[in-house]
């Protein structure tokens, strides 16, 4: 499927067509194919040409602004648990711009093609961006500011001090629309997004205000007593799951010059198709999941299911509706006035390791000694996300037989319950894998796979361990493969530079009609189709076990499977390390010291970003990315000599 399918299309496809040069790069053990999939990205290069640009008539407001409304700070309330400032507060979202993940591995897309920061901090921190100071400015000049140092605030001062690092703000959500203001469309995904900068907002109700429109998922009728005190107008956009793809859907920087990578075939073809790096909003227009506006769009072969009417839209899952008795949506509005009707902007997924982080290092600042708001709020999102992972993502079925020779036949069936790829998202560092225990009636440990060395972060693998994660890697023509590992055999992770993938053996959702789709199809492992519906692919995936017995065993032996999800692998840690220490990257206090408010006195300080994250992860407190239990099943067999 065209990554395009608009009336851009055509232009992108001319640009990819142009004959275009492969960027250097610096550091050693680095390959790419110097064919047509590469643009010369030189200083004037435009990363972000599309969607609104800096220079809004009207700024992004800051979220505090929003809280005495919208928030509870008295956190032994109730509507600590629902309210929308307060859930906010402990997502992702909101702490989009201090992840120190995110800013090591910026450096590394910095370094790989200078001013590519750009374009991943327009959707980390859109105030920052949309106010010019990243690189593009608000009077048209261009800045140096891709690597982050021209943002302001810190990243621990209270929430209406802490500037460009208070992530994506209530704001700026609230004033995204589907097109530009003259019905322009942009690409997809990738940030692309289009901001409602209008001096008037007039609703349903014929009420005119004086500022752009807040956006929402509510109409309101004239005698409804929980109407707005602001601006307001009801948004099929915000009601749907595309308003999720405009950063949950990700590709290759499309800059003014094309694509920077294009994707490359298995077979060495080059796609002409922009290198998709995230697809999970794409996973899910192509599941059974799906809006329906989205099945229509796609033709015939997407049309409703008997047993999934409705579909279920990203906001169903990551932000179900609060059915406290007591919720409401405003301090102005009576308890209950939204039970069972208020979104929770809890944005819940799967990242446990991140908001532990910043909730250790930056909450106690950002909680501004009065409060522990923000603490609360990132261990309610920790809470959460494990209740994702453990009641709402997977199922795990496991079948032991005893076999002939001292063996055992273990196999074990995984079954997605999620709308999009189990996992999804990020990809780099990010896996799943199964661990599989087989114990005698001692409980002593007779055979084991899979298992996690907390004292290194290591994973133990061999020819039968299950890891489910998507690999993506530079192509070399020469050896016409797709590389994953630097010429001395270590995993590299180059996100702006990739032009391949490896492998995706992610488990596809229920329904899944991408297997045929160059962006989305399963990579180095086929999933059958459902039945006689061959353009549908099931939504499981069964391992099979030869588990060797020691000679004599006899008795009953357990064999344990448990699924096991991680944000962050050893091979991705140190290689952000290893990045900054090879490269010589430099401390961030160094590298942004003519800039506002340094030096910082949180955060990487006189530490490079990779460096920071590798001592973050080897600190006790943080227990180097600890894989978080999914689901689990055990069967007994009884053996006998």
């Amino acid at each position: 499927m065209n990554a395009f399918p608009n009336t851009g299309a055509a232009r992108w496809f001319v640009l990819v067509m142009i004959t275009i040069t492969a960027v250097g790069v610096l550091g050693a053990g680095l390959s790419w194919s110097a064919g047509a999939s590469h643009v010369h990205l030189g200083p004037a290069t435009d990363f972000t040409p599309d969607g609104t640009q800096p220079g809004l008539a009207h700024g992004i407001g800051n979220s505090d602004a929003c809280s005495g409304c919208h928030g509870a700070w008295d956190t032994g309330s109730p509507g600590h648990g629902f309210m929308p400032y307060n859930t906010w507060a402990g997502s992702m979202m909101a702490h989009s711009a201090r992840d120190p993940l995110f800013w090591a591995a910026l450096d590394v897309a910095e370094a790989d093609i200078p001013g590519a920061g750009d374009y991943c901090l327009r959707c980390h921190t859109p105030t920052g961006w949309l106010e010019g100071r990243v690189r593009k400015t608000t009077i048209g000049t261009v800045i140096d500011g891709s690597n982050g140092c021209f943002l302001t605030g810190q990243h621990d001062e209270p929430e209406y001090m802490s500037g460009d690092y208070a992530g994506l703000t209530c704001n700026f959500c609230h004033r995204l629309t589907e097109t530009g203001p003259a019905g322009e469309i942009a690409p997809p995904g990738s940030g692309n997004f289009w901001i409602d900068d209008a001096d008037q907002c007039t609703n349903s109700q014929g009420t005119t205000f004086g500022e752009p429109c807040r956006h929402g998922p509510y109409d309101y009728a004239h005698d409804d007593p929980r109407v707005p005190h602001h601006s307001w107008v009801y948004s099929s956009f915000l009601d749907r799951g595309a308003v999720c793809g405009v950063c949950h859907d990700v590709t290759t920087p499309i800059t003014d010059a094309g694509p920077a990578r294009t994707l490359i075939l298995p077979d060495g073809t080059d796609s002409l198709i922009p290198m998709p790096i995230e697809r999970t909003f794409m996973e899910w227009r192509h599941s059974d999941f799906a809006d329906l506006i989205f099945r229509d769009r796609l033709g015939d072969d997407l049309q409703v299911t008997p047993y999934l009417a409705r579909g279920a839209t990203c906001q169903d899952c990551h932000m179900a509706s609060s059915e406290d008795p007591t919720a409401h949506a405003c301090t102005l509005n009576e308890p209950g006035s939204r039970a069972g009707d208020l979104p929770v902007h809890e944005f819940v997924g799967a990242n446990t390791w991140v908001p532990a982080i910043i909730r250790g290092e930056y909450a106690p600042g950002l909680d501004g000694g009065f409060s522990t708001m923000f603490t609360d709020s990132l261990s309610q999102t920790i809470d959460r996300a494990r209740h994702m992972l453990s009641q709402r993502s997977a199922l795990i079925e496991t079948s032991v037989t005893a076999a002939v020779a001292g063996q055992l036949d273990v196999a074990v069936k995984v079954t997605n319950l999620a709308g999009h790829k189990l996992p999804t998202g990020y990809s780099e560092g990010r896996r799943m894998w199964l661990h599989v225990v087989a114990r005698d009636s001692a409980n002593a440990v007779v055979w084991e796979n899979g298992a996690w060395d907390p004292a290194t972060g290591a994973l133990d693998q061999d020819a039968q361990t299950k890891i489910y994660e998507t690999l993506q890697g530079i192509w070399n023509p020469t050896t016409a493969t797709c590389e994953v590992e630097d010429g001395q055999g270590r995993k590299q992770f180059h996100f702006v530079l990739n032009n391949c993938i490896a492998k995706d053996n992610r488990i596809p959702p229920l329904g899944f009609r991408g297997g045929q789709d160059l962006e989305i199809r399963p990579t180095g492992h086929v999933y059958p189709p459902v039945g006689d519906e061959p353009t549908r692919l099931v939504n499981f995936d069964v391992t099979h076990y030869v588990v060797p017995l020691p000679p004599g065993t006899s008795g009953a032996i357990t064999v344990t499977a448990t699924l096991k999800f991680q944000i962050a692998s050893d091979d991705y840690i140190h290689f952000l390390k290893r990045q900054a220490d090879e490269r010589g990257f430099q401390d961030e206090n160094q590298m942004c010291s003519d800039q506002p408010g340094r030096p910082f006195q949180v955060g990487p300080q006189n530490r490079t970003r990779g460096d920071f994250i590798y001592q973050l992860w080897n600190d006790p407190a943080y227990g180097r990315s600890p894989p978080e239990d999914m689901v689990s099943d055990s069967r007994t067999v009884v053996v006998s000599l």
